[in-house]
């Protein structure tokens, strides 16, 4: 990465706690936070169901205070570990803050049969208490789902023991990926590239780069396959275990719960994808004769051919990123040049970072750190915009109470892909040349691809994978197997090479906290679609919408901010038609113009 002047490409974490994994400060809030969450658990026992509303209000604020610190110290522990995957003192961290949160959704699970001792009349004159009417959608949930679980002492003993055995899956992937080094030739020398460098790498514009790299890649993966077949296995067979002890039967139930989902809107929007992204084949085939091969292999399908001139620094990318979201809400740039100016942004390219990028906010400071590796790529800016996104959402939420900013992942990815379009259609409006719209119109191209394409075969896979699971492990080649045949079934059977092992080196499949880490990015894409289609027939005005909208993201179901907000039904094809229209709308202006264009480069 070119060497920045005015923006400091780490991010700065002593501002929480000084000293990272030896900070004194950290170990005392740890501390702090353990005598304080045994306190709240003798007062959850103590509770009794008929105690006045005021008693009640107290208590949820205390746990919600738990909860924000918690959230401070799990965001702090999350960023030491992934800066630095050699951190073992942060690992160690990291297995202690799990604890913690153990003993914090136990302190949940507890008040669960309070919830379900007070009655229903009782119940509703609770919530129109002026010190919960804020947090009503939430608690309501919460007893809804209490009484479609094991009762609260199974499930606080469930809890406990997933900390040393369902997480503990999930996190000795993170160690093994850690530890995976790619060797890639670099000229007369080999180097040993750590999987977020390598990964870079996949996108390199020389094609044969990408196909030595990938090849590299995907023996790196299978080294450790079978150990990661066995976290994987595990991490499933908990779950199924989990599932069936509660009476469920269904392996999507959680994840559309969690994502306060119906199941009509997830089945709407898929049967709508599957007909309209066959439009997306034009483009592979277009792309397949640019670079003189029959058929794509699976490290072309995500790679751009056009690319913006030269390499962008991080200044210039934090500037460009600005500029184009200031076009779109003063709020918005407002917040990004925050987030530059004091370094809320990890995104120097350098050995022993994790893979990927993130986006985690630290509730007590109302401050948001954001994670990536910048290598000066056009994506990289998009990423940029994406992860922005994310804290601009969460720094609409600051002021509301902390149930209220529980959120689910499927509008957390809204408010990110949203930012990401403002950026990417504004550059193309205001490109300076033919190539720099080009490999702009191309990345919306490949967002297509990306949420369409990779993001369904991921869902299918491990819809597969659950499925097959029921009757016990599965192999690696079993593995490999469901894999390819997902991502055949997503990309039309149209690519000559797939890659098998992606089961292997993707981090949503073992992310515990999050189950189905997929199907939410094309929602937030589509639904984002929807959303920016709005703003460009409404104008300026649209922006405080947008942000009343992000700001009930929290305490209503998406059906009912769907309505409330835009006046549509997401169980119906309607609004997925009209959101793909508009996703797929540049698929038509960038193949004109780069056939128009010739031989190009």
């Amino acid at each position: 990465m070119a060497v920045s002047s005015r923006y400091n490409p780490t991010w700065d974490l002593e501002t929480f706690f000084p000293g990272g994994s030896a900070s004194p400060q950290f170990e005392s809030f740890l501390a702090s936070l353990a005598q304080d969450l045994d306190r709240l658990r003798q007062e959850v026992r103590r509770l009794d169901p008929g105690a006045p509303a005021a008693h009640w209000e107290n208590l949820v604020n205390g746990l919600q205070d738990a909860g924000a610190r918690l959230g401070q110290a799990g965001a702090f522990t999350y960023c030491l570990v992934s800066q630095d995957t050699t951190d073992e003192r942060a690992r160690l961290l990291l297995t202690r803050v799990g604890e913690l949160r153990a003993t914090y959704n136990n302190l949940w699970t507890d008040l669960d049969r309070h919830l379900l001792a007070v009655s229903d009349p009782a119940w509703q004159a609770l919530l129109e208490h002026p010190g919960l009417r804020e947090v009503a959608f939430a608690l309501d949930e919460r007893r809804r789902r209490a009484r479609e679980r094991m009762s609260p002492e199974l499930e606080s003993l469930a809890g406990s023991l997933a900390v040393d055995g369902y997480h503990a899956w999930g996190d000795l992937y993170e160690l093994v990926a850690g530890r995976i080094r790619v060797p890639v030739q670099e000229g007369d020398r080999t180097v040993h590239l750590s999987v977020g460098q390598a990964a870079n790498r996949l996108e390199d514009p020389d094609r044969a780069v990408r196909a030595a790299v990938f090849d590299r890649w995907e023996a790196a993966w299978g080294q450790e396959a079978e150990v990661i077949a066995a976290a994987l296995n595990h991490l499933a067979g908990f779950r199924w275990q989990w599932y069936r002890r509660r009476g469920w039967d269904d392996i999507l139930k959680e994840p559309l719960d969690e994502n306060r989902m119906q199941r009509a809107t997830l089945e709407a929007m898929w049967d709508a994808v599957a007909r309209k992204r066959g439009a997306l084949l034009e483009y592979f085939r277009w792309k397949a004769e640019r670079l003189g091969v029959q058929r794509l292999a699976w490290f072309d399908a995500h790679v751009p051919v056009y690319q913006a001139q030269g390499k962008v620094t991080y200044d210039e990318a934090a500037d460009f990123v600005i500029e184009q979201f200031a076009r779109f809400s003063d709020e918005l740039a407002g917040l990004a040049r925050r987030a530059f100016s004091e370094r809320w942004i990890e995104a120097e390219d350098r050995p022993n970072k994790r893979a990927g990028g993130f986006c985690t906010g630290f509730p007590l400071s109302r401050q948001s750190r954001i994670f990536m590796t910048f290598g000066g790529t056009a994506s990289n800016v998009g990423t940029l915009a994406h992860e922005l996104g994310h804290a601009y959402h969460q720094w609409l939420m600051d002021d509301l109470p902390v149930l209220a900013r529980d959120y689910p992942m499927s509008l957390a990815e809204t408010a990110s892909t949203f930012a990401e379009r403002v950026v990417t259609d504004a550059a193309i409006r205001h490109a300076p040349d033919t190539d720099t719209r080009l490999a702009f119109l191309e990345q919306q191209v490949l967002d297509g691809v990306a949420f369409c394409m990779n993001i369904h075969a991921r869902f299918l896979f491990e819809t597969a994978f659950y499925e097959a699971r029921r009757q016990g492990p599965l192999s690696v080649a079993d593995l490999n197997g469901l894999m390819e045949d997902a991502q055949r079934r997503a990309y039309h059977d149209s690519l000559d090479r797939y890659h098998p092992y992606f089961w292997a080196s993707k981090l949503h499949f073992y992310a515990t906290d999050a189950p189905f880490y997929n199907f939410p990015y094309t929602f937030g894409f589509l639904f984002s679609s929807g959303l920016y289609a709005r703003a460009r027939a409404e104008g300026p005005s649209f922006a405080r919408r947008y942000a009343a909208l992000l700001q009930d993201t929290g305490r209503m179901t998406v059906e009912d901010l769907a309505r409330r907000h835009l006046g549509v039904d997401l169980t119906g094809p309607a609004f997925w038609e009209e959101a793909l229209d508009a996703a797929l709308a540049p698929l038509d202006e960038f193949l004109q113009l780069a056939r128009a264009a010739g031989s190009g480069k």
